[in-house]
């Protein structure tokens, strides 16, 4: 489903939020000020704010999901930064990202309890997920705080020949670094086409979060992509499955 309306003119892009997703705008006008003020190069400027729309600087390169490989020293090297730019002081000022992973395990405990069978495998996968979840308390073990961008597509990521800069900061807001990378990693946009996997530096106590929180993500994408459509290949909806059910163990 679209939620925004994209507009390039010139040097800038006009980026117009049309899905009634309540403060998106201003999460995406927050963490541009923000990178631009603590970490200026990685993310466009903020030139414009209005209801609903958000005027930036237009910053070039390619979606990392475009490349033939992902150039992973300077992506890890972009979202450091990212998840470093913010002072705490600032930080704990910043509200939560969109989606919390509490939220997000709410959300699926409730899809699951609405859950039509498909096949085997897949309501297998529902149903060993939602027991886990069920008994699932994220806590606050292994939370390093960090801004993050709430959102581990890789086609928000952009490589111009030299760095990786990124975009789309609509569900942006303060995370932890566990979490984002989590999310990052199982993304569809990452492992669709192939696999693709970055290593991140994480303690061991954010290393256990990470893996629980990889859980809940792949979980997530079973049911985001239960009605398969034309975007992704055929075959996606099951690999997704069996990606939850390897993360299940």
């Amino acid at each position: 489903m679209q939620t925004h309306d994209v507009r390039i003119d010139g040097d800038l892009v006009r980026k117009r939020f049309i899905d009634g997703k309540h403060g998106g705008a201003e999460r995406e006008w927050r963490a541009l000020k923000l990178l631009t003020e603590h970490a200026p190069g990685l993310a466009p400027s903020p030139v414009e704010y209005g209801i609903d729309l958000v005027v930036m600087s237009r910053i070039e390169g390619t979606p990392l999901f475009q490349l033939p490989a992902v150039p992973e020293k300077e992506l890890v090297e972009a979202v450091d930064r990212l998840h470093g730019a913010v002072p705490r002081q600032v930080l704990d000022r910043v509200p939560q990202r969109l989606w919390p992973v509490e939220r997000i395990r709410d959300q699926l405990l409730a899809w699951a309890e609405r859950w039509q069978p498909k096949n085997e495998l897949a309501d297998q996968a529902v149903r060993e997920g939602a027991r886990w979840l069920s008994g699932w308390e994220p806590g606050e073990r292994g939370v390093r705080p960090v801004f993050g961008a709430g959102d581990g597509n890789t086609a928000n990521f952009l490589w111009d020949g030299v760095r990786v800069r990124i975009v789309d900061f609509e569900e942006s807001g303060r995370s932890d670094r566990a979490t984002e990378v989590a999310e990052m990693a199982e993304h569809v946009s990452c492992w669709v086409h192939g696999e693709s996997e970055v290593c991140f530096e994480l303690d061991s106590a954010e290393e256990r979060r990470s893996l629980e929180c990889r859980r809940l993500f792949a979980l997530m994408w079973v049911f985001l992509l239960k009605d398969e459509g034309p975007r992704n290949p055929p075959g996606t909806f099951m690999r997704a499955v069996g990606r939850a059910l390897d993360r299940l163990g």
